[in-house]
């Protein structure tokens, strides 16, 4: 166990995916896993473990911005030595031609959190996706006929902005990042930091510039596109663990 994980070590399997949403975590566990069982319950934060056509595959919920989800990747990597981890999240889209459900694999995440700049003295350290799961996941996208964009994401500390916030979303638009989200640049960091590989799907739940928005609902059940390829994704791995 570890402090916010009660899973003993050996109930976590080494590829692990990381909704943000618990009951999330719960939906992938009953509709996707075969012989799931619920791992971890502490803080109401459900991990669940079974098998996905034949291999054994972890998902553990870890709730929103990168303070939390820095706990559970951490406590993943250094506790129950996972080294595979995909988050499956959702994102805010910034650009007309990214549109609402479509799938994004974030290439590389900037972002507006001190974390890093604590962590790293002040260097604006660029998080990156893991290659092999990048490129892993873009092949299976195509072998299931799944639209997908790739590119650059922006990680925010802040849900709700100001003026400031809407001004620099559009610089960064401008510059081609895709979608704005809460929790990449954490996972890319501290997956670096362990040795661990790391990569974010993301479902446009909502978009920045046509104001088109889904439901809680639509969010916590209905983003299977994003769970089958993230599945899909780990069990055509070439790079085993």
């Amino acid at each position: 166990m570890s402090l916010h994980i009660g899973a003993r070590r050996e109930d976590v399997a080494p590829k692990v995916l990381l909704p943000g949403d618990p009951l999330r975590a719960r939906f992938i566990a009953r509709e996707f896993l075969e012989d799931a069982v619920e791992v971890n319950a502490v803080r109401g934060m459900y991990g669940y473990t079974g098998t996905y056509r034949g291999e054994r595959v972890t998902v553990q919920g870890t709730g929103m911005g990168m303070p939390s989800m820095a706990i559970y990747a951490t406590e993943l990597m250094r506790e129950y030595g996972v080294r595979t981890l995909i988050r499956v999240g959702t994102c805010g889209a910034f650009l007309p031609e990214v549109r609402l459900r479509d799938v994004v694999l974030a290439q590389g995440a900037s972002t507006d959190s001190n974390m890093n700049r604590l962590h790293f003295r002040g260097i604006d350290y660029a998080p990156l996706a893991d290659f092999s799961l990048l490129y892993a996941a873009y092949r299976t996208a195509r072998r299931l006929a799944l639209p997908v964009h790739v590119g650059g994401v922006f990680t925010t500390d802040r849900f709700y902005g100001d003026a400031d916030k809407e001004a620099y979303e559009k610089k960064l638009a401008e510059h081609g990042t895709l979608c704005v989200e809460m929790e990449t640049a954490a996972l890319y960091t501290i997956a670096k930091a362990y040795g661990a590989r790391a990569l974010s799907i993301l479902t446009v739940s909502d978009h920045l510039v046509t104001r088109e928005e889904t439901t809680a609902e639509e969010r916590e059940r209905t983003f299977t596109a994003m769970i089958r390829l993230a599945l899909e994704t780990l069990v055509s791995d070439e790079e085993k663990e």
